[in-house]
């Protein structure tokens, strides 16, 4: 079975807020979501191209790993930790699976 993604596109329009964001996000919201999702591994992105936009991408063994992650009631928790903590940071998400892996 292939892997799966959860992607979470986050958009922090005031550049005075980013530093604050970056620290949350790598200190408390990443790991909190890597443990409760039971993720393999995650990544985290500024744009160059839209310094507003942070991409977060979290890594799961398959299809179920990541829709047990994404409808449990952990997922609730860290959509209110988010909502509660960065009110007005709007989101998008995506789930993905690997259609094709080329390369070292």
């Amino acid at each position: 079975m292939p892997a799966a993604f959860f992607v979470v596109r986050a958009t922090v329009a005031d550049p005075a807020k980013r530093a604050a964001f970056d620290t949350w996000y790598s200190r408390e919201h990443l790991p909190d979501a890597v443990k409760s999702f039971g993720a393999e591994k995650a990544w985290r992105f500024w744009s160059l191209t839209d310094p507003s936009l942070h991409q977060a991408t979290y890594q799961f063994a398959d299809e179920a790993a990541l829709d047990r992650a994404t409808n449990g009631d952990d997922m609730q928790r860290l959509v209110a930790d988010f909502n509660r903590d960065w009110p007005g940071v709007t989101r998008t998400r995506e789930v993905l699976v690997l259609a094709e892996e080329y390369g070292a």
